[in-house]
């Protein structure tokens, strides 16, 4: 009876060890395989390589002097990336939010951008949900390996042991090898190694670079602050304007800054400032800009940040400090159960569109109000009661 136990126990030990060594010959490989970067999801369309069959982008964005383009970035995630198009010139703020997003980023950049040339790269700051897509490993091809970058203006400096980390580092050896013309937001105010405040896109849209005091004076504790924040603007009839305003992630005191610094105008285009967060988007400032139409780039109503409902983008005080100004307030995406990887579009891919005598907005899947959406009737969100006086 001894012998024979001992005769089973040899099997069952020889059994577990050809199991235990055939997972971990597979995890092995899958750890030498995989890309070697932050939350990736590892599929086809994760290895998107320049030169391959690309999905046409679906909005026609008709006889628009100026189109902007809010993605979805096919994820649960938060995060920014805005695609322009001015006159013949392609324009690409950020690309959040994962390294997988590039493949859904550059399918739809691929419908626009015939000739495979960004004119212009703008990354705000080095937060993930805000240059992954320039940051990718060696075995995913970034924005700078997908199209061809001829300028790149980005943050002229970062928090404490941001420069440390391998996302940064990844983010500086792509652009490196990029070969693009490299200018910081610094570099633009001051006019550094031939570096200009202003590109003129077309014969009537500018691109300004505008002042901030964390340019010079890096926070070293907040990312945020650090974003590259910059103005579009159409030349129209009568020698009048139209202003489109992009902040990144800027919050409550570098919005201080950025009014005290330029002379900012009444905006007809807003780029909701962190998300739609209640950091951002501070009341002395948007009664200052006063914005038309203004646009999230959020996972409404995810956990990702923070499990208190209230303080989840869009945020009240988002709400209610934007909603006085205007109802036309519109959301890429919605959660659904964060945990287990449910989002769907709320307006999906958002695009604006601006010709000489007016604009329309058109979005993937609804063109529906923040105020008039499921998710705000649930929520808890209110609308202001009140509108304030132009």
């Amino acid at each position: 009876m001894a012998k024979k136990k001992n005769g089973l126990g040899k099997l069952v030990g020889a059994l577990l060890g050809l199991v235990v060594g055939l997972v971990g010959g597979f995890y092995g490989l899958v750890w030498l395989t995989i890309p070697n970067t932050e939350d990736v999801t590892v599929t086809d369309e994760t290895y998107f390589s320049k030169g391959e069959s690309k999905v046409d982008a679906s909005i026609d964005v008709g006889d628009a002097d100026i189109s902007i383009h809010f993605l979805e970035l096919g994820n649960k995630y938060t995060g920014d990336c805005t695609y322009i198009k001015a006159g013949d010139a392609d324009i690409l703020i950020d690309c959040g939010s994962k390294s997988n997003s590039v493949s859904t980023v550059a399918s739809y950049l691929s419908g626009y951008v015939t000739d495979g040339i960004l004119e212009y790269v703008i990354v705000t700051h080095a937060h993930q949900d805000h240059y992954a897509g320039f940051a990718t490993s060696s075995k995913i091809d970034s924005i700078f390996d997908m199209f061809d970058c001829e300028v790149v203006i980005d943050f002229a400096g970062t928090a404490n042991g941001k420069t440390d980390t391998a996302m940064y580092k990844r983010y500086a050896e792509n652009l490196k090898n990029s070969g693009a013309t490299h200018y910081t937001a610094l570099d633009c105010i001051e006019g550094n190694n031939g570096a200009t405040s202003t590109f003129e896109l077309s014969e009537n849209i500018t691109l300004n670079i505008l002042d901030s005091f964390y340019y010079a004076n890096p926070d070293k504790s907040n990312e945020n602050n650090n974003s590259v924040c910059c103005m579009f603007t159409q030349q129209v009839a009568d020698g009048e304007s139209k202003n489109f305003l992009f902040t990144g992630d800027l919050e409550k005191e570098g919005e201080e800054y950025l009014c005290s610094l330029n002379d900012l105008p009444k905006v007809d285009l807003y780029k909701a400032g962190h998300h739609g967060s209640r950091t951002s988007s501070s009341k002395n400032f948007i009664d200052i800009i006063q914005p038309e139409v203004v646009c999230v780039c959020c996972c409404a109503g995810s956990s990702e940040y923070t499990t208190v409902a209230e303080n989840q983008f869009p945020t009240q005080e988002f709400i209610t400090n934007v909603g006085v100004w205007t109802d036309e307030i519109y959301v890429t995406t919605m959660c659904i159960d964060y945990k287990n990887n449910e989002f769907t579009s709320l307006n999906g891919n958002i695009v604006y569109m601006s010709t000489d005598s007016g604009y329309n907005v058109k979005c993937s899947n609804n063109n529906t109000k923040l105020k008039d959406s499921d998710w705000f009737a649930n929520s808890g969100r209110v609308w202001p009661t009140t509108q304030a006086a132009a």
